[in-house]
Order: C-alpha cells, then structure tokens, then sequence
C-alpha cells in the first residue's frame, strides 16, 4: 500500500552546499582583490579566489552529478 518515493542522495546536498559556500568565498576573495586588506603576509596570493572557485567548481560538478532524478 505504501509506494517508496525516489531517495536523494547525500551527495547532491553536499555538492550544493559547497556550491553556496564556494560563491561566498569566491565574493569575499572578489571584495578583497579590489580592496585588499593592510598587514596580510600572504594576501597577493589571492586564497579566496582559488578556494571560492574551486569549491564552486566541486559543489556544481557533484551537485550535476547527483541531480535527483538523472540516471
């Protein structure tokens, strides 16, 4: 009588979860490029950028990846 419905995978929660935090970070490293903080021994190498684009780039892939319903 009870119909099982179509289970979502952890992945794909994850992978949008990284997706949001990846477009903070990446914004935060954007604002800072552009107004760059005094006293940050390493702030030329512009961290929030590569991690901001590179937890997008991870979110979007498992997030497409995982996408409820897809095969």
């Amino acid at each position: 009588m009870s119909e099982r419905g179509h289970l979502v995978s952890i992945w794909f929660f994850i992978g949008a979860l990284l997706a949001v935090y990846g477009v903070l970070i990446l914004g935060a490293g954007i604002y800072n490029f552009f107004s760059p903080a005094e006293g940050v021994v390493l702030g030329r190498l512009h961290a929030g950028i590569w991690w901001g684009a590179i937890l997008l780039l991870l979110g979007g892939f498992y997030t497409w990846r995982f996408f409820p319903g897809r095969p």
